[in-house]
């Protein structure tokens, strides 16, 4: 007879288990699991014990999870409590056993109980998190631009309507990078604040020593009254041809503006920098002004596009209450949540006015499961869509498109960060 696996602790780390939970991510990562002095003082910076969990087997850390405090942006420009989830990792030895059911059960009730309305995640790998009511809610779409094709006017000198671009460096980007994008997320669904610390180290001020670091070229975009209204930070290579011909890329490693007019200067500028041929687009919204700011839009491909970030509902009534509304109509929905967080049947009353989401026991116009709910409730995806694939039941006939009038937004939600 095979004699039982002991049980393996899942719960908080204490401040001494840093060191062996930080091997076991990086482990997790298939990074170097050696861990420096370096990278223990840096995680004991800022991680949470109390929120960063750890599976334990006979004292040795095997699985590993943190989660923090954010602010994410829902329709509208309201904020709403965030249950952050990162650093989800489970030791190949240890695969299959549960561990991270445990751990995510584990936070996610800790996160309801402290009245965060969602959890959020970024997901490596889409197959898992749909199991714990995690739902794609924004996508993301990188273009690289052929900018010979691009018919731009290779006489491009800035700006036409007043405004200019100036380069700045690190500590400029640190005294107007953190206002800028206060700015953006106030009306960009999608969007989440941004540490002191995230400003830090995408700048270079707060280096890793587990990553090399090469100093971005970094340009804002100033209205015609001076007001800084954009910024872009690009790397370049140092590519040439065999005929000693320059051929350099430029990567975008963030670009924020808060105006049209900010997006497309800053996107000329990179695209009219001398020696530069390609343009990476970096992570974009999928409809974003690029491909067509361009005289030629075909010269802007499509490189990637995949889910980004991925959210939990863990409370109907205030996600639904938080956000705005286009048009005005009453849904019923059966949320369906096999943890019990947070299904139940609501009355959705909305308006340009605000919205009120009440429990109720009249019939559901549509039943769907509450991972389908965070995928349309910052105005993505379509519920039609959705009940094509059987992923929504519609009870009532047109029901799936009163909910496409109400919930889709003109502009496609966007997470400018990854967590």
């Amino acid at each position: 007879m095979t004699a039982a696996r002991p049980r393996i602790d899942v719960r908080p780390i204490t401040e001494d288990e840093i060191p062996d939970w930080t091997r076991a991510l990086n482990t997790g990562f298939l990074r170097d699991p050696a861990v420096s002095d370096a990278e223990i003082a840096d995680r004991g910076s800022y991680i949470v014990p109390s929120r960063t969990l750890g599976a334990f087997d006979d004292g040795r850390c095997v699985a590993t999870f943190r989660s923090f405090a954010q602010e994410l942006t829902a329709v509208g420009g309201a904020t709403v409590p965030a249950d952050a989830i990162s650093n989800v990792t489970v030791t190949a030895t240890h695969r299959r056993r549960g561990l991270l059911t445990r751990m995510t059960a584990q936070d996610l009730a800790a996160a309801k109980d402290r009245g965060d309305v969602v959890a959020t995640l970024i997901a490596a790998e889409y197959p898992i998190y749909g199991r714990y009511g995690f739902g794609p809610a924004t996508w993301a779409t990188e273009w690289t631009v052929d900018v010979p094709r691009a018919g731009l006017d290779p006489r491009w000198a800035g700006p036409e309507d007043g405004g200019r671009v100036d380069l700045v460096d690190g500590d400029g980007v640190r005294e107007l990078g953190p206002g800028l994008h206060e700015r953006l997320r106030r009306v960009q669904p999608g969007a989440i604040d941004r540490s002191e610390r995230w400003w830090q180290v995408n700048t270079g001020a707060l280096r890793l020593d587990r990553y090399s670091w090469t100093e971005p070229f970094y340009a804002v975009y100033r209205a015609a009254d001076g007001t800084v209204e954009g910024l872009v930070a690009y790397v370049c290579d140092g590519t040439w041809s065999d005929a000693k011909q320059p051929l350099n890329t430029a990567t975008v490693k963030n670009l924020i503006a808060v105006t049209p007019a900010a997006e497309r200067a800053l996107w000329l500028h990179v695209c009219s920098v001398d020696w530069v041929v390609k343009v990476k687009s970096g992570w974009r919204a999928p409809d974003d002004l690029l491909p067509l700011l361009l005289p030629n839009p075909r010269a802007a491909t499509v490189t990637t596009q995949a889910d980004w970030l991925w959210v939990r509902i863990l409370d109907v009534v205030r996600a639904l209450e938080a956000r705005t509304y286009e048009g005005t109509g009453t849904l019923v929905l059966d949320v369906v949540d096999r943890a019990g967080t947070a299904g139940g049947r609501w009355r959705l009353e909305a308006s340009p006015a605000g919205a009120s989401c009440t429990p109720t026991t009249v019939s559901a116009d549509l039943t769907l499961d509450v991972a389908e709910l965070a995928t349309l409730w910052l105005g993505d995806e379509s519920a039609v869509r959705l009940a094509a694939l059987g992923r929504v039941q519609e009870e009532r006939a047109g029901a799936a498109q009163v909910a496409d009038a109400l919930l889709r937004t003109s502009r496609r939600p966007w997470c400018p960060d990854m967590f």
